[in-house]
């Protein structure tokens, strides 16, 4: 196994998430809406008995002065954050987005996908900031 094999975080459980997140855009293509995307996505995890929260909500009170409220689409197994776009492309305000909730949820890591591209190209997020508790 290749060190950057051996530093992938989560790799059984993001690479059976990508394999979702493949069947997903291949089953329905690139022109649906994100509900549809995710109401699919979540039959898969149904199925595969994975433990996860679909449209978390939170408030983010680290940014600014006023609480904001934020939905993120998935948390896959209190690990992994996984959001859904269905733009063009991905901008930075999306990673930015991302971001946020990984820091202000403590979680390593985040998958961002954008399910209008030709091509599916999940992108991991790292939290650099997590902090981990002992």
């Amino acid at each position: 196994m290749s060190s950057i094999e051996e530093k992938i975080l989560y790799k059984d459980l993001s690479f059976k998430i990508t394999r979702f997140l493949f069947k997903v855009h291949n089953d329905l293509g690139r022109f649906r809406n994100e509900k549809q995307y995710s109401d699919f996505f979540e039959k898969l995890l149904e199925n595969s008995n994975l433990k996860y929260e679909r449209e978390y909500r939170f408030e983010d009170k680290q940014y600014g002065k006023e609480k904001v409220r934020c939905i993120c689409d998935f948390i896959i197994d209190d690990k992994i954050i996984l959001e859904f776009k269905t733009n063009e492309f991905i901008s930075k305000q999306d990673y930015y987005q991302t971001q946020r909730y990984l820091t202000t949820l403590n979680l390593r890591l985040g998958i961002l996908v954008n399910f209008r591209q030709i091509r599916l190209v999940p992108k991991r997020v790292i939290n650099s900031n997590y902090q981990k508790y002992v």
